[in-house]
């Protein structure tokens, strides 16, 4: 392999690279990478087993990625603990567990989009169902075509406002002006810098994995290439941490990385 550069009218090989001792290095264009789309994940908590393996196979024909729980717990955890793109919630909404599980995910991931069932078309249920933080109610019986409808309508309205102002210790950022500042300091980030950020930002206290932070800020899936992470991780620090006595970006080892919360820093 060799590169070769213009003389006059003539082309001449660079003789540094019979040297072998020389490293040669090739960048190649971004153009050049097969990327492959990632689907939008969809997490599904259905009780009932029949409609549970309907909404599954159909949701898939859809081209989301589903992952289906029966209970509320286990859509509680995963829905904190995952980067889930959209969420259907079908608890009897009767047991307030329902709504608990509703309003959990609601504090803790104000971003994430959530389509809750109800079992009865009463206004009175689906009052509750969105006073407690859902963005859109559908009663059972339903046609699949109106759930596939109103999950892309609320997906089309893109992430419910949320908070416009994070702040984490003396860090802070605005979500809407895009201006970030520690310590009353302006800090000057890039957009991929200041989604970063603002990614782990909203992840507060969790440990993230690159895997996530590559699909949800750069989205991608590109397992291959997850030490781009770390590379801006790096410009983060410092920008964010340096110079400051407490680091707020922390390396949770076996993981990935976190802001905030009691993780210890390495």
């Amino acid at each position: 392999m060799y590169v070769a550069h213009k003389t006059g009218g003539g082309q001449a090989f660079d003789p540094a690279l019979t040297d072998p001792h020389v490293t040669l290095i090739i960048v190649l264009p971004p153009s050049k990478f097969n990327v492959r789309c990632v689907p939008m994940r969809i997490l599904v908590a259905e009780d009932d087993a029949p409609l549970a393996e309907f909404l599954h196979q159909r949701l898939q024909q859809e081209q989301f990625s589903v992952q289906m729980v029966s209970d509320g717990g286990e859509a509680q955890r995963l829905a904190l603990d995952q980067p889930y793109d959209f969420v259907v919630l079908d608890l009897n909404l009767n047991a307030q567990a329902g709504l608990d599980t509703l309003r959990t995910i609601r504090a803790k991931k104000p971003d994430l989009p959530v389509l809750m069932v109800t079992a009865a078309n009463l206004a009175e249920d689906r009052v509750r169902v969105l006073d407690a933080g859902a963005d859109d109610s559908l009663a059972k019986p339903f046609a699949f075509a109106e759930l596939a409808a109103r999950i892309r309508a609320v997906l089309r309205r893109g992430s419910r406002p949320g908070r416009a102002v994070l702040k984490i210790a003396d860090l802070e950022i605005d979500r809407v002006a895009h201006a970030v500042q520690r310590g009353g300091n302006s800090i000057d980030l890039s957009p991929k810098e200041f989604a970063l950020l603002e990614f782990l930002m909203r992840h507060e206290g969790q440990a993230v994995t690159r895997t996530a932070i590559v699909e949800q800020v750069w989205k991608l899936n590109f397992d291959t290439m997850t030490n781009v992470v770390d590379v801006y991780i790096n410009y983060l620090r410092r920008k964010v941490d340096s110079g400051y006595d407490r680091p707020l970006i922390r390396t949770i080892r076996g993981v990935g990385y976190q802001i905030g919360g009691n993780g210890t820093p390495h």
